[in-house]
């Protein structure tokens, strides 16, 4: 299934991929042996890392080659193949091993160039037959150029005048058929394609591995294949490579293509900082702005409302008719060694995918009171704010190993959180005795994800809640709020001495503060009794509904909880300030428009005379 979603892709997007068994690479020598192949000059286009914009890349020729007589590449390859330079060893001594086996592959070389210019009328396939065949290459340096910064493993292409080589039609026809031939097997096989389901020559082993560095791991960067099967111990019935599994060459070389372009995506794929790639596409290909804003974790909230109400609205029932048969795919790779993991593959229509996204946003979403909006947190912060807290900002690669993919999983399959996540949340929490958004926004999911239906919370303030650990968040907020109304200048607050006392074991704590809260209240009798009254009221009413059977220590479930109705009882007084401060505003703005209304009433009254 994920071969054929791959070729499909590769089929709707033909003109987007390099020619069949082509790659992207980065060119460091020009050999120009001119329009009429009489003489070759070398070209340099070597750049330094900080000049890569100055970086000369091109689709060149390409398949996985091994063993110690490696066959040569068409046109295209290292200066050992092209030039016939040797390979220095560690101390850069050149041996005579090294020489031979330089001259081995330098005339493999210009024997498989030979053969393709002997097949094609094209006039650069002339002068190339005339250049190659008079003998070992030679050829001419810029000036200032050393023959010694040639390296035996740098890139070289070969152009005609103002021709690539390997471009023209008939090099890629005949590079074609060489990989076929090659990664055919010794015995030339043909069988039902399990990709396709035609009837066509089989691959002996996949023609294409996955670039070197595509897929992030801890480990060494490798290239990775697809398929992979060289002992006879994992395949079934001790058979090895593709013999259990029939792949024709169109659909391998296809597939492996388009896996490439994928994993050098920006739009397509997105990279795990610890190990690991995610792809995604549709089907159909078009652009959706849901998938967009997840995968590019820039969640607007516009765009998420729309998102919640398409998948929340009932469709008219003469829209069955124009049902949307996109479909949406993601894969999640992982290297070990050279061979790709693959950890995760997704096949559903778009619309579940576009539902899956929506709980996510709606499940995680946090109320601000004081902007009076819903607001939504990128992935990447949910997965980081369970890291260390600096003062400023969230410590760089402080976030638990492995933690981002697994919430990526929880997104795309609308599956529980992994486990570890709420007690490495409460554990930051504690620590850094810090509860900001994006922490808000992981424990409104972890609990809303809950297989118990009483963990779920309302999106806001929750006043017929009965669950003590919430009632006993939210009178810690307003217990808050009266120490920062009656002391205003104070250094340490209510909540960096007593918050994590609190959130553990309630029933310890929190009657002493309320009793403490007296003297409090009494001081904002004399001075701000509007406030004393508006605050004694809220104590009242949410501490006649606690018990008082609290167990000595709260689970992390109940921690959460805890957590949470304090953060809704803070967004309900910032709302309720906020609706305050605009009442007055308004007040003062009536005020004086009364006034500005009311003078020249003023200056038209008729004067009396005192006569």
């Amino acid at each position: 299934m994920l071969l054929q979603r791959l070729t499909e892709y590769g089929e709707r997007t033909a003109g987007k991929l390099p020619a069949e068994f082509y790659r992207e690479k980065q060119i460091h020598w020009v050999l120009d042996i001119g329009e009429d192949g009489q003489q070759g000059r070398l070209l340099h286009r070597k750049v330094s890392g900080r000049q890569r914009d100055q970086v000369v890349s091109k689709p060149v020729p390409y398949v996985q080659r091994s063993g110690t007589k490696v066959p040569p590449y068409l046109l295209v390859d290292t200066a050992e193949f092209v030039l016939g330079i040797a390979k220095a060893d560690k101390d850069g001594e050149v041996t005579d091993k090294a020489k031979d086996e330089a001259e081995r592959r330098h005339g493999a070389y210009r024997e498989l160039v030979l053969r393709w210019a002997s097949t094609s009328d094209e006039a650069a396939a002339a002068a190339a037959q005339r250049f190659f065949s008079a003998g070992p290459v030679t050829f001419s340096l810029p000036d200032g150029v050393e023959a010694t910064q040639v390296e035996a493993k740098d890139t070289v292409a070969v152009m005609a005048g103002t021709r690539w080589l390997h471009e023209l039609d008939s090099a890629q026809r005949l590079w074609a058929q060489e990989v076929r031939s090659r990664k055919g097997g010794a015995e030339e096989r043909s069988g039902l394609c399990l990709v396709c389901g035609e009837h066509r020559a089989l691959l002996a082993t996949i023609p294409e591995p996955v670039k070197k560095g595509a897929v992030p791991t801890t480990g060494g960067s490798n290239e990775g294949q697809l398929i992979s099967i060289n002992a006879p111990a994992q395949g079934r019935d001790g058979a090895t490579q593709l013999v259990n599994t029939p792949v024709c060459h169109q659909c391998g070389g296809r597939s492996m293509a388009v896996l490439n372009h994928l994993l050098a995506s920006d739009r397509h794929r997105r990279r795990f900082r610890d190990d690991g790639v995610l792809l995604w596409w549709t089907r159909h290909g078009q652009d959706d702005s849901a998938l967009a804003m997840f995968f590019d974790d820039q969640p607007d909230p516009a765009e998420v409302e729309r998102l919640l109400h398409s998948v929340h609205t009932r469709p008219a029932p003469a829209a069955g008719g124009g049902l949307d048969t996109d479909a949406f795919y993601a894969l999640s790779l992982g290297l070990n060694n050279a061979r790709l993991v693959v950890r995760d593959w997704i096949d559903v229509p778009l619309l579940a995918a576009r539902r899956n996204l929506a709980a996510w946003y709606e499940e995680h979403g946090v109320w601000d009171g004081w902007e009076g909006r819903t607001r939504y947190v990128p992935l990447w912060q949910m997965a980081l704010c369970c890291g260390r807290w600096l003062g400023e900002r969230y410590a760089p690669k402080s976030a638990p190993h492995g933690l981002e993919p697994e919430l990526l999983r929880s997104a795309l399959h609308q599956i529980r959180p992994p486990a570890r996540a709420l007690p490495l949340l409460l554990q930051r929490v504690h620590a850094d005795r810090r509860i900001d958004l994006p922490r808000l926004a992981l424990l409104r999911l972890l609990l809303n994800r809950s297989p118990n239906p009483q963990d779920h919370l309302m999106p806001q303030l929750d006043k017929d809640s009965t669950d003590p650990a919430y009632r006993w968040g939210r009178l810690f907020a307003v217990l808050e709020s009266v120490q920062h109304e009656a002391l205003r200048d104070i250094n340490t607050t209510l909540r960096d001495k007593f918050f994590s006392a609190a959130s553990t074991a309630p029933a310890s704590t929190m009657p002493r503060l309320y009793r403490d809260a007296g003297a409090h209240l009494k001081r904002l009798r004399r001075d701000k009794p509007a406030a004393a009254n508006a605050l004694e009221a809220s104590l009242d009413e949410i501490y006649e509904k606690v018990c008082d059977d609290l167990p000595g220590h709260l689970d992390d479930v109940q921690q959460g909880r805890f957590i949470i109705g304090y953060s809704h009882q803070r967004a309900e007084d910032r709302a309720r300030r906020r609706a305050a401060k605009e009442a007055k505003e308004a007040r003062e703005k009536a005020q004086r428009e009364t006034k500005t209304a009311d003078v020249p009433a003023q200056a038209d009254a008729p004067q009396l005379s005192a006569s």
